[in-house]
Parts: structure tokens; sequence; C-alpha cells
């Protein structure tokens, strides 16, 4: 297995399932083998990549509850070297199904463990329960997507504590790959200001590459394609180019 990375951040509506696809396809088209896992109930992974959540008939839901192999919830997606493990709303339930399993904070971990992919990324569900523990517990980094907005770091510190506690007991290997920046808008002067808070406490960490607010990113998912696919000479596409590269890099 190579890089297992959890794009995580709970609040929602940062950016963190548009990250999670087109990093995963820019890594993709950069000759990596990717695979992305949806684990959250809303499934927009899922959906953003064109598949239809009403067609299927088995999810990462029935692979937590020991139902079905992780290989037996992966489709191919349109861009050639990445793929998904679906998700779907039942998956929502896994939460308290989940707490009278053995060792349920390793049941993803055990899941990937036999898996072969340069990159797997895990779009975590916007909270801090059971559902990102597991995904914590699976991955070697974190990759938490921030958006700047004036609430921006309300919450980081939470999330923090999150990661060390797990880093103190259930994975002393995890790392924070890094801070991406989101709907970045530059005649702003709140997102200067969000910008260099953020890398006040987090320096180093934060990567250099920021994601602008972008129509063209925006709309894409509602047509279940990558940015690149749909417009791969936006800002947006250039922005998850150059964030992979990063990546890469750091990786």
């Amino acid at each position: 297995m190579g890089q297992v990375i959890a794009v995580l951040n709970q609040k929602g509506g940062v950016g963190k399932t548009t990250t999670t696809i087109n990093l995963g396809a820019a890594l993709a088209k950069s000759g990596k083998f990717v695979l992305i896992v949806d684990l959250d109930p809303q499934a927009n992974a899922t959906s953003g990549l064109g598949i239809g959540k009403s067609q299927l008939t088995k999810s990462v839901y029935n692979v937590l509850l020991g139902q079905e192999s992780i290989q037996g919830v992966i489709i191919d997606t349109s861009v050639e070297g990445l793929q998904i493990a679906v998700s779907s709303a039942v998956l929502a339930a896994a939460e308290q199904e989940l707490v009278s399993v053995m060792s349920r904070e390793t049941v993803l971990k055990r899941s990937l463990d036999s898996l072969k992919y340069d990159y797997v990324l895990i779009d975590c569900p916007p909270s801090l329960g059971l559902l990102s523990i597991n995904a914590l517990v699976a991955a070697n980094s974190v990759l938490i997507p921030v958006q700047t907005e004036f609430y921006a770091l309300e919450g980081l510190g939470l999330l923090m504590q999150t990661i060390q506690r797990v880093q103190q007991g259930l994975n002393p290997s995890l790392k924070l790959l890094g801070i991406a920046m989101t709907m970045v808008d530059s005649r702003n002067s709140l997102s200067s200001q969000v910008i260099d808070e953020v890398k006040k406490h987090f320096g180093d960490y934060m990567f250099s590459t920021q994601i602008p607010r972008n129509v063209r990113l925006a709309e894409s998912p509602s047509y279940g394609r990558t940015i690149f696919d749909h417009d791969k000479w936006s800002k947006g596409a250039r922005a998850y180019k150059s964030l992979a590269k990063e990546v890469m890099k750091r990786g």
C-alpha cells in the first residue's frame, strides 16, 4: 500500500469532497494509481464522479460491517488510473452498528491493507465520529481543506486534538500532510487575512497552492465530472494540478 491520506475537516462546505475528487484525478493524470474511498454518507464523491447512487446495491457500509470485501465496492471512473470505493446514505447507520464491533476503530484499515495503490484518498464525513476515526487510523497522513472565511480557524483546534489522540493511541505514525486553503478570492481582503492567520498558526504545514473560488470548479460535480474533464484550462484545474505536485513532493 502506498500513501493513505484522510481528507478531513469537521466543518461542512469547505471544499473537502471537491479536493478529494480533483486531487485524486490530478494524481492519476500524473501516472499514479489512485483510489478514493467515499466515507461520507452524503456520497458526494460518488455522485461527483458520475456514479448514480440509486443504482448501487452495495457500498463501503457493507465493507465496514464485514458483509463485503473492499474490492467488491470499487468502481472505475472516467479518469484512467482513478477508482472509487462507493458510498450510499445507509452508511450513516454504520456509526451505531460499529459500536458493538471488536476493534471497531481499525475496521477500515484492515479492509485497505491488501490493496495496491500509489495513493488512497479518504473523503471523510463532516464530523469527528467513528467513521472519521476509522479514516485517521487507516491513514498515513491528514490533509485539511480550510475555507477562507471568518470562522476558518473555529474547530481546527478540536480537529488537531483528535489527530493527536489518534497519534497517541491508535496510529502513532499518523502525520499532518498539510492544510489547503480553498475558495480563495484574491479580490477579497478577508481571504488574505484568513490565510495570514492560518499561516501564523501552522507555518510550513500550509500548502503554497491555494484553490481559488471558481465557477467551473463549483459546477463540475453537477455534471459528474472532475475539473479536468469539465474544463482542463480553468484556474481550478491548474490549482489542483499544482496541489498534486506538492502532495507528491511531501509524500
